[in-house]
């Protein structure tokens, strides 16, 4: 009987996932083996990778798989309501782990290391969210927060409530962005519009508008890098 029908204990302890976590960190695991590590145990017949490897294949990713409903994710034999929840405190500690991290003084250098975070942020909401990074003179991370949530162009989303958190953080620059749920990250005419009012709006109290990035499915549109800011 090969390893793939035993039970994870009964695995050699350098193939069993948490011992490969101490032993070698956890980029040297699988995505199947990550999960088994929040499954634990399997079913009888399948060892808990098992488990995680049909549900990958049948999610189709990764990021498909943990995004799932709990009704969905718990179809899946071996996966119950305490596992997802599981699943979802390890994404959002991942999420505040990263949002800590820029709040300590993270200095945006490029515009690759806002994307990133905004990316996580923004990318599998249901809804059009609308975030902020408020940074100081030397373009280090000062506060960060989701802002506006709904339809977002220039008409939804009030440039005076913009401006004034700007000014209660002692933001010199700031860096906005939205996400679009349908997944086209292709800016429309009112993502231009909102730019470029909440620019000019911003200038008028020193403030500069570094970019707004809209985030799609598998695309992050960058206006800076479009020549827009």
């Amino acid at each position: 009987m090969t390893t793939r029908h035993l039970p994870i204990k009964d695995w050699p302890q350098t193939e069993q996932p948490r011992e490969k976590l101490l032993n070698k960190g956890p980029d040297t695991l699988s995505d199947a083996e990550l999960l088994a590590i929040f499954l634990r145990t399997g079913i009888p017949g399948k060892s808990a990778i098992t488990i995680a490897r049909d549900a990958l294949l049948e999610a189709g990713s990764l990021r498909r798989l943990l995004n799932m409903s709990p009704v969905d994710l718990c179809k899946f034999k071996g996966v119950g309501t305490a596992k997802y929840v599981q699943f979802q405190a390890g994404l959002e500690l991942g999420r505040r782990y990263l949002k800590e991290q820029l709040e300590k003084g993270t200095r945006i250098t490029s515009p690759d290391i806002s994307r990133d975070y905004l990316t996580l942020q923004l990318r599998d909401k249901p809804y059009e969210a609308f975030y902020v990074m408020y940074l100081n003179s030397k373009h280090s991370v000062i506060h960060s927060e989701e802002l506006f949530r709904g339809t977002i162009d220039s008409a939804s989303v009030p440039i005076r409530e913009v401006v004034k958190e700007a000014l209660k953080f002692n933001a010199a620059a700031l860096i906005v962005a939205h996400n679009h749920p349908s997944g086209v990250a292709e800016p429309s005419g009112a993502d231009k519009a909102l730019t470029e009012t909440l620019s000019l709006a911003l200038e008028m109290v020193g403030v500069n508008l570094l970019d707004h990035f809209v985030v799609g499915d598998g695309e992050v549109v960058s206006f800076a890098e479009m020549g827009c800011l």
